[in-house]
């Protein structure tokens, strides 16, 4: 074979291999664009099997025989959601008589006049009425960003309001109530919220209807959680208050005046009063006519002012006043309850006490005994004598001075880490009680003596307004009565039982290092499992800059409707506040947290919360998907998109794609909050930075 040949053959080779290459890369190339169709098929195929509502898959940019399939599979879910609205159907059907009930009861509950709120033993709301929303709209100090949402809503901690050793003060005393066998066990307390309104609240039991073993014996009913009712008595308060000071300082300093004035007047009517005396009388009486007027002008100036605040007296038995305080008295100073005696305990004696305040004089006073005299065991002891209850704290050894005495009775009590404006005095004043210093020499014993109010045997005021378990008032989830506090790290709990906070921002630009400011904040919040609609966060922020010409299109927001609107120093507080206590979501988080993160400094808020983005979430669920942006999402999972570019309706959305997550997660083995996190961060789109 000559070259000529050779060279022939060679091309022809050459050009084999090229073909059959070319051949093998176009078909590697189908292979892949087939594979790839088929796991968007798969992908989609998986929301259909999540689908709450009558959805079918789009497969007109695939090929032939997907689209067959495709065909075939949306027929298998139309006949799915035929039997599903069946089903349904039925079950609306059977349930529509129940439904009917709680209608009435929900328009009743509506219709009170007090404000209710229901609470499992967590502290979390449980239920509310609108007229609780609405007083904590009008309590609320913040701007009308939340209208007091921060504080009531569905899954809240009722702490936020409420300081909890007052409401676990309350509840002890209900506890043993129960334990007693009273019928309609309550209790009662006034309080004072962060913005300086003063509550009555009216305490009764959520009893959970199975029988356990309780300190009542077998067979008692254990407390499921707890009815609030609540009155705001502010105004009221501080009317009586101040016409009650006034009268009563006028009456002491106008008695002498008055005495000095009437003595005047008689040695005026004398006939034979030289002219001198009677101007020098006349003078007298100007004089004391001018300070009785300048005393009833100051009286009225002060009157204006915050008075202490009084606080009502309930009825309670002795015996469980003292079990109370030695419990207390141990916890806190870290003793056994051995050394804490009991000395003599009348168990018929009934006092007139604001038993929270009692109860912190008693552990204070034995706390700085513990501390300063180094003793090892007090004692408590209980007596009445006439109208007036001796309850003494008792210990043996080393007295005090008497101004040891009047130091401790003056200075505010701290308890370790909580601070008390009060004074001893403060409490004993408020019950028209006096606390003394005594000695038994024989005994060699000193005691704290507080005289308080006694009381007749009675068990107080009785619930009048306890809740029916058929009750369904307007905002309400029962099923949180049966969520317990996690011990565990956030990290390792299921994301079906967190609360969210899912918000979004409309900004002046897209540069929030290079100066842009938010304009708008909208929020909404998740709680098991629910998206609370009615639980929303709005707010309009004047920038304090300009709004670019280039985003006003898109969010529509121009600079006239943000004149007049509070700074993000007014109402970044109360959006926090609105999400303390649970996770953040977000369509692109890192960009709305930039802005929050950048405000940090100059607020003094941290958000530090756990945050979640929907977008890096569809980029785990839909790997194979074209686009991640929220309007895809949500069309892939057949999300109707209402309100779009508002903070609010962007938030709406972005709750609603992540309710619809949270099964795909799971499909996954994707389960927890740290999980979710850790997938999250894995996606190239985590990379993003502002």
């Amino acid at each position: 074979m000559n070259w000529t040949q050779q060279a022939v053959l060679s091309a022809g080779v050459a050009g084999a291999c090229a073909l059959v290459g070319l051949a093998a890369w176009r078909w590697r190339k189908q292979s892949r664009q087939h594979q790839q169709a088929c796991e968007r098929l798969t992908e989609k195929i998986k929301l259909l099997v999540v689908a709450e509502q009558s959805q079918q898959i789009d497969t007109r940019a695939e090929s032939p025989a997907l689209q067959r399939l495709g065909e075939s599979i949306n027929a298998l879910a139309a006949e799915r959601d035929r039997w599903r609205d069946g089903v349904q159907a039925q079950v609306d059907q059977a349930s529509q008589s129940i439904q009917q009930e709680r209608n009435r009861l929900a328009a009743l509950m509506s219709e009170l006049s007090q404000s209710v709120v229901v609470c499992n033993l967590d502290g979390r709301i449980v239920l509310f009425n609108n007229r609780a929303r609405l007083a904590f709209r009008r309590m609320s100090g913040a701007s009308s960003a939340a209208g007091g949402a921060e504080w009531m809503g569905i899954g809240r901690s009722i702490y936020a309001v409420f300081d909890r050793p007052l409401v676990a003060h309350a509840l002890e005393t209900l506890r043993q109530r129960m334990a007693r066998g009273v019928r309609q066990p309550s209790t009662q307390f006034l309080t004072s919220t962060a913005s300086g309104q003063l509550l009555r609240v009216h305490m009764a039991p959520v009893r959970s209807g199975d029988a356990v073993e309780t300190s009542a014996g077998v067979g008692g009913v254990d407390i499921h959680g707890f009815v609030l009712t609540l009155d705001n008595v502010t105004h009221s308060f501080e009317a009586d208050s101040q016409r009650e000071q006034l009268m009563l300082s006028l009456a002491e300093a106008s008695r002498a005046s008055l005495a000095k004035v009437q003595s005047t007047v008689d040695m005026l009517i004398l006939d034979d009063l030289a002219p001198e005396a009677r101007q020098k009388s006349l003078h007298a009486v100007r004089e004391e006519v001018s300070a009785m007027g300048q005393r009833i002008t100051d009286l009225v100036a002060r009157s204006t002012k915050t008075l202490k605040t009084r606080w009502p007296l309930e009825d309670m038995l002795g015996a469980d006043l003292v079990l109370a305080a030695q419990r207390r008295i141990a916890e806190h100073c870290k003793r056994d309850m051995g050394d804490v005696v009991l000395d003599t305990v009348d168990p018929q004696v009934w006092l007139k006490v604001d038993s929270f305040g009692v109860l912190q004089v008693l552990t204070y006073l034995a706390s700085r005994l513990f501390d300063e005299f180094e003793l090892r065991f007090v004692q408590l002891r209980l007596a009445q004598v006439d109208d007036k209850v001796h309850l003494d704290l008792v210990w043996t050894g080393q007295a005090m001075s008497t101004e040891t005495v009047m130091s401790w009775e003056l200075d505010p009590m701290h308890l370790g880490r909580d601070h008390s404006p009060l004074t001893v005095r403060d409490v004993m004043d408020r019950h028209g009680g006096v606390m003394g210093f005594e000695r038994d020499r024989t005994q060699h014993q000193a005691f704290f003596r507080l005289v308080l109010p006694g009381a007749g045997a009675q068990e107080g005021i009785e619930a009048a307004h306890v809740l029916s378990r058929d009750s369904r008032p307007e905002y309400y989830d029962f099923d949180l009565f049966q969520m317990a506090e996690s011990h565990h790290a956030l990290d390792d709990r299921p994301l079906k039982s967190l609360s969210y906070t899912v918000f979004d921002t409309e900004t002046t630009g897209l540069n929030p290092s290079q100066g842009d400011e938010i304009i708008q904040i909208g929020a909404t919040r998740i709680v098991n499992g629910k998206l609370l609609r009615q639980d929303a966060f709005e707010q309009l922020i004047d920038p304090g800059r300009a709004i670019s010409a280039e985003s006003i299109p898109i969010h529509g927001i121009t600079p006239v409707m943000v004149q007049g609107q509070p700074r993000i120093a007014q109402v970044l507080p109360t959006f926090h506040a609105y999400a303390s206590d649970t996770v953040l979501v977000a369509h692109n988080a890192a960009f709305d947290m930039k802005f929050l993160q950048l405000k940090e400094r100059s607020t003094g808020l941290r958000f530090d919360h756990p945050v979640l983005d929907t977008l890096l979430l569809s980029a785990v669920i839909h790997p194979n998907q074209a686009s991640h942006r929220l309007e895809a999402i949500a069309e892939r999972m057949n999300i109707t998109v209402l309100g779009r570019h508002t903070a609010l309706g962007d938030a709406m959305v972005t709750a609603e794609v992540f309710l619809r997550m949270i099964p795909l997660l799971a499909e996954m083995g994707i389960h927890t909050l740290g999980q979710a996190r850790e997938a999250a961060q894995k996606t190239y789109y985590a990379r993003l930075k502002y």
